[in-house]
C-alpha cells in the first residue's frame, strides 16, 4: 500500500509537469478539454517527421 502511494504521487507529479510543459508551449491548451487536447496531439502526431523525432527520444529509464 506504501509503494502503491508512492508510485501515485510520482505519477501524478509527472502528469502534473508534463501538463504544464504543454501549456507553457501551447498557451491555448488550457481552454481545451481532454479529448480536444487530445486530437491536437495525435494531429502533431501525424506530421511530417514526427515518428522520426519520437524515435529519437530516450526510453524511460535511460540517463541522457
Amino acid at each position: 500500500n506504501k509503494q502503491r502511494n508512492e508510485e501515485r504521487r510520482v505519477r501524478t507529479r509527472r502528469l502534473i509537469e508534463r501538463g504544464a510543459v504543454l501549456e507553457g508551449i501551447f498557451p491555448l491548451a488550457p481552454d481545451l478539454s481532454g479529448a480536444e487536447v487530445k486530437a491536437f496531439l495525435i494531429a502533431l502526431s501525424h506530421l511530417p517527421g514526427a515518428v522520426e523525432l519520437t524515435a529519437n527520444l530516450p526510453k524511460s529509464g535511460d540517463t541522457p
